[in-house]
């Protein structure tokens, strides 16, 4: 299993807290945190501003089509951006905590 992080925005914290149980009861995360942020970003050729819940979510790289599949059910938006980031290195008891908890 190799070992990343994902992050998407969600409206607000409700959908924040939501999508976060989901996907830790289905085993696809090992962790969630929750940063709120300010957004800036184009829609439909405007240039639009809302605060958001940035999730950055710790998983492996086999389960962003289960998450992306739970996202598509429980996520408010149209058009959400779910971002997969490689990482090339992890301390041993980490890299251990995910593979065991997501096996």
């Amino acid at each position: 299993m190799k070992p990343c992080l994902l992050f998407l925005t969600c409206s607000d914290k409700a959908e924040a807290e939501k999508i976060s149980q989901i996907l830790l009861d289905k085993k696809l995360v090992t962790c969630i945190k929750q940063v709120l942020t300010n957004s800036s970003y184009l829609w439909k050729n405007k240039i639009e501003k809302a605060s958001e819940v940035l999730l950055i979510m710790d998983s492996v790289e086999n389960n962003f089509e289960k998450i992306d599949k739970e996202l598509k059910k429980a996520h408010s938006y149209d058009t959400y951006t779910l971002v997969l980031t490689k990482i090339d290195k992890l301390n041993k008891k980490a890299s251990n905590w995910i593979s065991k908890e997501l096996a």
